[in-house]
């Protein structure tokens, strides 16, 4: 999530109830799944039939359709176009991607969520019309990097390229010592949200409060001071 991305998603609709993704990959199948057991009516389409049989099978998708997304009419007479959401997920497959972005985008649909598999993909979506583009191996391959050089670091939830809330075990440093004792703020520039408790965050804690080796405690800050944490 960044400040960019703030108009599109204050523009979906709250009672919006249907979803349409184009592409039964595996992050295609993803979006499917989670949708569905949320209970929202997802329609899924792609050109592989074996797959969409797939998908009906496995109970994904309520709905399933094959159809060559780069045919307009195959996509109108599916009633794609109809839907005020619709997720494109074909990564692998630049030419078909873009030019389903292109035809849904040019047929009116509002909210075209678009999957890229490259930095310059991402940028002939948004040319043709993408309202959000996601980059899921790029988010994926820097979320594993984090991980493994800091795995202190638990969560991560970045507001802007230079400021983060982070979830953390707490520093052995920190281990007895209160709230008021870390300063926080004035040492590091930090602010802390919560600290965990018998399985269970408590928000605002009493700055009185001693942190415990092995728990977890969240923080919102700068980049640069969340890395000076001694972890």
């Amino acid at each position: 999530m960044n400040l960019s991305s703030l108009s599109f998603f204050r523009s979906l609709r709250k009672d919006n109830q249907q979803f349409a993704v184009v592409g039964l990959g595996r992050f295609g199948r993803s979006v499917c799944s989670t949708l569905h057991n949320f209970g929202y009516q997802v329609l899924a389409t792609d050109i592989d039939e074996k797959r969409v049989s797939e998908a009906l099978t496995e109970g994904i998708v309520g709905h399933a359709l094959q159809l060559d997304s780069t045919e307009p009419a195959a996509l109108k007479e599916a009633g794609i176009f109809e839907f005020d959401t619709v997720i494109v997920a074909i990564g692998n497959y630049v030419q078909e991607s873009i030019i389903t972005t292109l035809n849904v985008k040019e047929a009116g649909v509002p909210h075209v969520v678009a999957k890229a598999s490259s930095e310059v993909h991402r940028k002939l979506l948004r040319r043709v019309g993408a309202d959000h583009v996601v980059f899921p191996e790029y988010e994926a391959g820097c979320a594993l990097a984090r991980t493994l050089t800091k795995p202190a670091i638990l969560d991560r939830f970045d507001l802007d390229p230079d400021n983060s809330i982070v979830e953390l075990i707490v520093p052995d440093e920190f281990h007895g010592r209160t709230i008021t004792e870390l300063q926080l703020r004035n040492r590091y520039g930090l602010n802390l949200l919560a600290v965990s408790q018998d399985g269970k965050f408590q928000i605002n804690p009493d700055p009185t409060k001693r942190l415990e080796r092995g728990s977890a405690m969240v923080v919102i800050g700068c980049n640069k001071d969340i890395n000076r944490l001694p972890i």
